[in-house]
């Protein structure tokens, strides 16, 4: 559990300043789950430039509770939390400043954002909440007030932990918060969990990892697994503490997601996976009468498939398909075997590509409309899918053909141009096993809409 804030003070000397506004966001890693915001009467001067800033004045604090009168509030608020704010040695300084001056002790652990994003956002022009908010795309409304910089830092904490691919904040929350729960029974891990889209990760009694996975029930796979006779699900059920989860809207992403993240994070009961997910490719060659050739084979490393399959049969179901769709010869796709004209031909529903009669250039049109319908090879382009909340979508980046990561924005938000893309995507990395993923999806879920950028 996290407690998200922004404090807003009078100015003036170290250690001699006083609290005049604070919001706090108590954050359960998805969604706020509690809120406090509070002008306060600092019972000081408010430095004129501090005023200017955050157009709070004096007159306004004058029927402000004082701080004691709030201190309760923000010990419960804050209570088994994790401190987190833009520059959290500055706010966290302050609130233990204004507790040792009542003579009360307040500690807390802290995570800064601004130190976060120097690491998982690395190459940033500016690292101030302004600056970095809006090269991310996120909206903020009242800047230099509390209330409007606690929530931006919400939305950019958020970003921050879908990039933190190796899930080190993560791990350090769950070891905090199972030390709190040892006994905690598998109906209440169980009952805690959502039944959304995402990927799932168990935790050990030390926080680590020892198993990922993806669902568009996470609830349920999670019962399936702590429910599950089988020998690897017993030696799971054993060991599980605690389940964390990240929500994606799009199976796609959770599917991307989960992918990456057993390949960095290797846990004890994720299966090395295989370095490939599929059996089969498409692929193409040109005859001596410049006819583009189709054909199912093996995925073997010499050549790159135009796309790949799970197995034969969904293979045979692709070609089979796209002979029909895009009008194309069964002799030259691989289907028939004739010496002579293919069967279509003869009932009329071939051009006559395999007897010449159909010009080369006519045929090879409409196979190079399928070939790049489904294959992305050196094409920039973004794919929109959908998001975790209904103002959101997801977003996948291809860059020249290669995959370079996924994120998500804010429908009030516009992507028009690749900085900006770039910098809310979480990079990943570019493999036949991403490639397969992406393409198997978009075969398999034609409304989802993919951008040439």
């Amino acid at each position: 559990m996290y407690a998200i804030l922004d404090i807003e003070t009078t100015g003036g000397k170290y250690n001699e300043e006083g609290i005049t506004e604070i919001a706090i966001y108590k954050f359960d890693g998805h969604q706020v789950v509690d809120t406090f915001i509070s002008l306060v009467n600092p019972e000081r001067d408010i430095q004129p430039f501090v005023v200017n800033l955050t157009g709070i004045n004096s007159k306004m604090l004058k029927s402000a509770p004082k701080f004691y009168e709030v201190a309760k509030r923000i010990v419960e608020i804050t209570e088994d939390c994790i401190i987190v704010a833009h520059n959290s040695q500055f706010d966290y300084r302050i609130l233990r400043t204004e507790f040792k001056r009542l003579g009360f002790g307040f500690v807390r652990k802290t995570l800064c954002t601004v130190e976060l994003s120097k690491q998982l956002i690395p190459d940033q022009a500016s690292y101030s909440l302004g600056k970095l908010t809006r090269a991310l795309g996120i909206p903020v409304s009242d800047r230099h007030r509390a209330n409007g910089d606690a929530m931006a830092t919400v939305k950019l904490f958020k970003i921050l932990l879908s990039k933190d691919i190796e899930k080190q904040i993560i791990k350090d929350n769950v070891k905090l918060d199972i030390t709190k729960r040892l006994h905690n029974t598998h109906k209440t891990i169980i009952d805690g969990l959502p039944s959304i889209t995402g990927v799932y990760y168990i935790h050990d009694d030390e926080g680590d990892i020892i198993y990922i996975g993806k669902s568009k029930n996470i609830k349920h796979r999670i019962n399936q697994h702590l429910t599950n006779t089988s020998s690897k699900s017993k030696k799971i059920q054993l060991l599980a503490k605690t389940v964390t989860y990240e929500a994606t809207g799009s199976e796609l992403i959770a599917l991307l997601k989960e992918s990456e993240e057993i390949k960095r994070n290797k846990p004890k009961f994720n299966r090395t996976l295989k370095q490939t997910v599929f059996t089969h490719g498409l692929y193409s060659h040109t005859d001596n009468d410049g006819y583009i050739h189709l054909n199912i084979a093996r995925v073997h490393s010499e050549d790159i498939p135009i796309t790949t399959f799970s197995n034969l049969q969904s293979a045979k179901s692709f070609i089979h398909r796209v002979v029909e769709e895009y009008h194309l010869c069964q002799k030259l796709t691989g289907i028939s075997t004739s010496k002579n004209g293919c069967f279509d031909y003869t009932i009329k529903n071939c051009a006559g590509a395999c007897v010449l009669e159909e010009s080369s250039t006519e045929y090879n049109l409409r196979v190079n409309q399928l070939i790049a319908k489904n294959s992305y090879a050196n094409q920039n382009m973004i794919i929109i899918d959908q998001g975790r909340e209904i103002d959101e979508k997801s977003v996948i980046y291809i860059e020249n053909g290669t995959f370079k990561g996924l994120g998500f924005y804010d429908l009030n938000h516009q992507i028009n141009n690749t900085k900006v893309l770039e910098s809310i995507i979480t990079p990943m990395e570019n493999n036949r096993d991403t490639q397969h993923i992406i393409q198997s999806y978009l075969r398999r879920n034609k409304k989802v809409k993919t951008q040439i950028i």
